[in-house]
């Protein structure tokens, strides 16, 4: 569907987008993060061929953005950060307008413009003046302009930018309604917004990409090791020796429990080892109380700053990905020696 390969965008001796490439597929929603600056909307921009890349290639639908760029365009909806329209229209006449601009057959443009406007439920709106629609409606018609056409790729630019809580759900349920018909790109600050809707996830850091997976999967890359915050009444020398018996504890450190007679500590081990019932077990053996016991999770938020962080190399993210893979395939191996034993 869309092949970007090596692209590169140079200002001067400043490299925005930094041989970027990947590919997207057909029918799913993708999620392009980064920090601002990363060069997220530069390749958006140069994707819709709104700007021209310093190098690489962008291809829709085979058709090269460059060299052939009305056949590429035909594939693309695009929305802007700010929604390109025309305040002083009503929302029928701007869509009709639009509909002419993208060369919407004639006889399809009426048709067209009532579905979009009905997915997008601006109907009630058609007679109405953009400049006196609220911001939650006005992206909405933006949306819809996106769609007409019938493009088969819909690229969409922090489209929940400002809107009120209610607004930024009814966009979202807009969004995650369109992978049926289009392939969706969107950039996005809210983690949790791009969780709940993408199938798949792009994380930029300095014009270069540095992940690409489904949720789960970055969730994954990031978890070959598993955090175990603790609390305990009791010695925390003997509270340090019951960890210490434990297998796959790689690290423990005692931290401030700001309760008297308590012990605090994180335990960190490997992903699959989880320590805590038989460390409740003992610990009671031993008349240590346990106070509380938090195994922690990392978040997208966890994962995108980890990612994106200026101590982190690409180096380190590579070894991170090789790590995920290794037990990937050795998880699907175990998996395949459970099924023959069955």
């Amino acid at each position: 569907m869309i092949e970007v390969e090596n692209l590169v965008k140079r200002y001067g001796n400043h490299m925005a987008v930094d041989h970027l490439s990947f590919k997207v597929d057909d029918g799913q929603v993708y999620g392009f993060l980064g920090p601002n600056g990363a060069g997220k909307s530069t390749t958006m921009n140069m994707m819709t061929g709104y700007l021209a890349a310093t190098e690489g290639t962008v291809k829709i639908n085979g058709f090269d953005i460059l060299t052939q760029p009305e056949e590429a365009k035909k594939c693309i909806g695009y929305l802007p950060e700010i929604p390109p329209l025309y305040v002083d229209m009503t929302v029928g006449e701007y869509l009709k307008f639009v509909a002419e601009l993208k060369k919407v057959p004639k006889a399809e443009r009426t048709e067209q413009v009532a579905e979009v406007m009905d997915a997008t439920q601006i109907t009630d709106m058609k007679n109405r003046l953009i400049k006196n629609l609220s911001k939650g409606y006005r992206q909405r018609v933006g949306l819809a302009q996106a769609m007409i056409g019938k493009p088969d790729v819909i690229i969409l630019d922090e489209p929940t930018v400002g809107l009120d809580p209610k607004q930024i759900i009814e966009i979202r349920e807009l969004i995650a309604g369109l992978k049926k018909d289009h392939t969706v790109i969107l950039s996005s600050h809210i983690l949790s917004e791009v969780s709940a809707i993408c199938d798949q996830i792009m994380i930029i850091s300095k014009g270069k990409l540095v992940a690409c997976d489904t949720p789960e999967g970055l969730q994954n890359m990031m978890s070959a090791t598993a955090e175990l915050e603790i609390s305990v009444m009791g010695d925390a020398d003997i509270f340090k020796g019951v960890v210490d018996a434990f297998e796959g504890v790689q690290e423990f450190r005692f931290e401030d429990a700001h309760e008297d007679g308590c012990v605090k500590a994180l335990i960190i081990t490997d992903s699959k080892v989880d320590i805590r019932k038989d460390l409740a077990v003992k610990l009671n053996e031993l008349n240590m109380p346990v106070m509380s016991m938090n195994r922690v999770e990392k978040s997208l938020e966890d994962i995108f700053l980890t990612l994106t962080s200026d101590s982190t190399s690409l180096h380190d993210i590579q070894q991170m990905q090789e790590q995920n893979d290794i037990q990937q395939t050795q998880d699907q191996k175990e998996e395949k020696q459970d099924d023959s034993n069955i």
